[in-house]
């Protein structure tokens, strides 16, 4: 809710009641490992907070929404660019 003014708050509140949960488990904490340590080893920086919305991304098979695409570059996962502020 962090940036949310307070006269906002019932219409975010709204539109995160519509969102389906993806869980965080032993499976994507693995996965978002994993990726981390490939991507470094060829000189690529990946945050863990990244790799791990894509791990509960792919695990209920959703298409990831994002500003930043090239903070997610692992291929088994469906991006959509939604640039801020257009």
């Amino acid at each position: 809710m962090r940036g949310v003014r307070g006269n906002e708050e019932a219409t975010v509140l709204r539109f995160l009641g519509g969102m389906r949960l993806a869980p965080l488990g032993r499976t994507e904490g693995e996965q978002a490992g994993r990726w981390r340590r490939d991507h470094a080893a060829r000189g690529v920086t990946l945050s863990q907070a990244d790799c791990l919305i894509a791990a509960a991304a792919i695990g209920v098979g959703a298409r990831l929404a994002t500003g930043n695409p090239k903070h997610f570059p692992m291929s088994e996962l469906d991006t959509e660019h939604w640039p801020a502020g257009v």
